[in-house]
């Protein structure tokens, strides 16, 4: 297998090891490695092992009948659910969220999430924390796409930026977040999609990879489809990236959970791995598929899960099909990354696009609702164990602390060692541009 960091000054492909790092460079985003290393110990980054997950809720859940129960409501506004203590004294959520109740000092609901821009579903406001209205050219990039290009993969064998999101019925079910601006190089490796496709070696055994030319020879499929969409500036960032895929077995490994503990396996569970209507699969095992992605060099894995848009019987839905699922899901994820030392390294945010009705409608659903919703934060270092924000009696608006979504993503560049205020990526016309728009990280987590 062709070393790519190997000592020796001319390797077997007969590139020098100077022209070996700058070609690995190419795969990190376009930093160098030495850039790389001084742009982490300068945001603070001294462990590399520093990611986020992010569990998009597709079609947004219920964020009364989740984190904010509303007992002194009307029936016509309650629901039927209880609502449980939780192992943090005065914060209690879900009856039908148990496990999460059980690790509540690990977690932190935040009840007044505000600014989705309105009842559409698209989950490019969970990705970006903007606006999809007056994007510049190429639109703004997800948060996986910018710490692609900021940051880069730990490891060259895996992909920094991983969406765990299968093609849906309706498209936005299915983004991991687009890469806009930055350009197709930063865009998400989609092991469900057509990323897997794309990395084929068409027959070629492994041993031929030693010889670079065969390499590229073989990268048929990926030259055509960039030459046919015209984006052949991230061609070389493809190869590269390719490279280090195929000539390492850590990707292959990460996404193999058969290689895990049975028993971590047994925690997380399996879900179901068919999607749920037109949205995504309640796959159990892409929580566990994320930790073991962050652990091999992923900085940013985007998780699609379910199908959330409860117009109807919202109460059966959520306590029949996806509630016990995802609290199985989600609670397994924090505890594993709590004992394996990487609570302080790894952020994870559970969050839709908006949140739902007050008013439960004549087919026992909720709406859409984009005046509020909720989040679920973990890890990260994040100061857990607090909920943050608050609505009226009628879960209908925030009263206490609003919360952006991009305050929440601005929080997460921040764990990350990155000042979201001070960081630009340029766009297009080669204008500078801020991570987020003039939204701080939350002093309440940090």
């Amino acid at each position: 297998m062709l070393s790519l960091l190997d000592s020796p000054p001319r390797l077997c492909s007969g590139l020098s090891r100077r022209e070996v790092l700058t070609i690995g460079a190419l795969g990190l985003g376009g930093l160098a490695l030495p850039d790389l290393l001084r742009a982490e110990s300068t945001g603070g980054i001294h462990s590399t092992k520093k990611a986020i997950i992010m569990i998009y809720m597709c079609g947004a859940p219920p964020h009364q009948d989740m984190y904010d129960l509303k007992m002194e409501a009307p029936a016509e506004i309650r629901g039927e659910f209880q609502p449980i203590e939780s192992n943090v004294p005065g914060i209690r959520i879900c009856e039908h969220l148990p496990r999460l109740a059980r690790i509540m000092d690990k977690l932190v609901p935040i009840r007044s999430v505000v600014g989705s821009p309105n009842g559409s579903h698209d989950s490019f406001i969970c990705y970006t924390g903007r606006s999809f209205m007056q994007q510049p050219p190429g639109g703004w990039p997800s948060v996986g796409a910018t710490l692609s290009k900021l940051l880069g993969s730990r490891d060259p064998g895996t992909p920094p930026f991983v969406g765990l999101a299968p093609v849906t019925g309706h498209p936005p079910y299915g983004s991991p977040g687009h890469p806009g601006f930055l350009g197709a190089s930063h865009s998400a490796f989609r092991p469900n999609g057509e990323g897997r496709a794309d990395l084929k070696l068409n027959g070629i055994p492994v041993e031929r990879l030693q010889d670079r030319k065969q390499l590229l020879s073989s990268f048929d499929t990926i030259r055509r489809n960039v030459e046919n969409s015209g984006k052949l500036a991230g061609y070389d960032a493809f190869t590269q990236q390719a490279l280090g895929v195929l000539t390492s077995s850590r990707l292959a490994e990460a996404l193999d959970v058969s290689r895990e503990d049975p028993r971590v396996r047994e925690r997380y569970g399996k879900g179901d791995a068919k999607n749920y209507g037109d949205g995504a699969p309640r796959n159990l095992e892409h929580f566990l598929m994320a930790r073991r992605l962050v652990e091999a060099g992923a900085r940013c894995v985007t998780l699609n899960f379910g199908r959330w848009d409860f117009h109807s019987n919202n109460f059966s839905e959520f306590k029949n099909t996806h509630g016990p699922l995802f609290d199985q899901g989600l609670s397994a994820l924090v505890e594993d990354l709590h004992e394996r030392g990487l609570s302080d390294e790894v952020s994870v945010v559970a969050w839709g696009e908006f949140g739902r009705t007050p008013i439960i409608n004549k087919d026992a659903g909720r709406d859409h609702w984009p005046q509020v919703g909720g989040a679920l934060l973990a890890g990260g270092g994040l100061r857990t164990g607090q909920v943050i924000g608050a609505t009226d009696r009628l879960g209908g608006e925030a009263v206490d602390r609003p919360v952006h979504f991009g305050e929440v993503l601005a929080t997460l560049y921040h764990q990350l060692g990155i000042n979201p205020n001070k960081t630009t990526v340029r766009d297009f016309a080669g204008r500078p541009q801020y991570l987020v728009d003039r939204h701080q990280p939350m002093r309440e987590l940090i």
